[in-house]
């Protein structure tokens, strides 16, 4: 009766539900409408307590508020990323508290090949501009792609200076994609979309950017990227949370140095400090430090090398597409229990087919 979108809309309203339990019954559904439509694919795999509630099912009301987001998105060429699909940042779905889906506008670069979140104060001094100036144009031509929040400041730094540098950039928002905050940086937002980047948001389309929105939207920009550059923060903020979530998630922090005598640096030197962040203080040391100092090469052939068992040429198949974590894989090979890929992916790391990265993301060796 209604599409496959609607019933992944559907699901952004549906109550009584966590988010990891949706995933869960996604998964045993496999697709939203089946999740709604044939319960029975889902409902005695699921706890006792889950098993209880009553099945999920479309309102009046909900289907008011799902057909307006449908033509919100045609209107506004807004498109909704599930966790189903396959544009679904894999570096992000690895992460407990990933959103079931989200919106965008633009392109679905979040699976390529190297992703770096860069963050900061909104009170930006010349400092950390010239800071974020030089690194951005260090990074050009090294097939980054940049991701920040678009706040005044150092991210309003990262966002311009990549689009300087031919680096696509990813803005994710605070608010819905139906305004823009800041009303400031509507020309940059716009201009982002233009040359190739893109606008996330979890939010429903006219969603306010209420102050609790910016600490739950930082968990997507730590969550999509490979690492994080703190360029200038005070001890506590945004940044702050940003770099811990990183660090909860095991990916890379980087921190530029800055004087002693101005409180916009205490954060950068409490990261250093505490071991969470190694000093960078030149894009080419950061491409050095995550081994981005070479072209993107494309995985190899490696079936035509090394002989493998059916099992492994199904893991590298999977690794094709991109790094992958263990649940990823899981969800792939559905025959094969947690424990036993695990096994398979440390053969291929013995045989020299695969490598272990930070956050325990696997990778085909180039």
């Amino acid at each position: 009766m209604y599409s496959e979108d609607f019933y992944r809309l559907a699901l952004r309203h549906l109550e009584g539900y966590g988010t990891a339990t949706l995933k869960q019954m996604l998964r045993w559904a496999g697709s939203a409408g089946n999740l709604f439509t044939q319960p029975e694919l889902w409902r005695s795999k699921m706890r006792a307590r889950t098993r209880k509630l009553p099945p999920p099912a479309i309102t009046s009301d909900m289907a008011r508020r799902v057909e307006t987001e449908l033509r919100q998105m045609e209107k506004y060429q807004i498109r909704l990323c599930s966790c189903l699909d396959a544009d679904y940042p894999f570096r992000l779905k690895s992460c407990q508290d990933a959103p079931l889906s989200f919106f965008y506008k633009g392109e679905p670069l979040f699976n390529r090949t190297r992703m770096l979140a860069v963050v900061g104060t909104r009170d930006v001094s010349d400092y950390g501009r010239e800071a974020t100036r030089r690194i951005m144009s260090e990074l050009r031509g090294s097939d980054v792609v940049t991701v920040s929040g678009l706040a005044y400041g150092v991210d309003t730094e990262a966002h311009q200076h990549s689009l300087e540098n031919d680096l696509p950039t990813i803005a994710v928002l605070g608010n819905g994609l139906g305004r823009i905050y800041p009303l400031g940086n509507m020309a940059l937002a716009r201009r982002i979309v233009e040359r190739g980047g893109a606008l996330v948001s979890e939010y429903d389309f006219q969603a306010a950017p209420d102050r609790v929105n910016f600490p739950r939207r930082n968990r997507i920009i730590a969550g999509m990227a490979d690492a994080v550059l703190v360029m200038e923060t005070a001890a506590k903020g945004g940044s702050m949370i940003t770099a811990y979530i990183a660090h909860s998630y095991n990916r890379d922090i980087f921190a530029v140095p800055g004087s002693i005598f101005d409180s916009r640096h205490d954060g950068c030197h409490e990261l250093i400090r505490k071991n969470m962040a190694a000093i960078v203080t030149s894009g080419a040391e950061l491409l050095d430090m995550m081994n981005w100092n070479m072209p993107s090469a494309r995985p190899v052939q490696t079936s035509l090398f090394l002989e493998l068992s059916e099992e492994e040429q199904t893991v590298v198949d999977a690794l094709r597409g991109g790094e992958m974590a263990l649940d990823m894989l899981s969800e792939k090979m559905t025959g094969c229990s947690p424990s036993k890929i695990a096994g398979i992916l440390l053969g291929l790391e013995l045989k020299g087919v695969i490598t272990c990265k930070p956050g325990k993301m696997y990778a085909l060796n180039n």
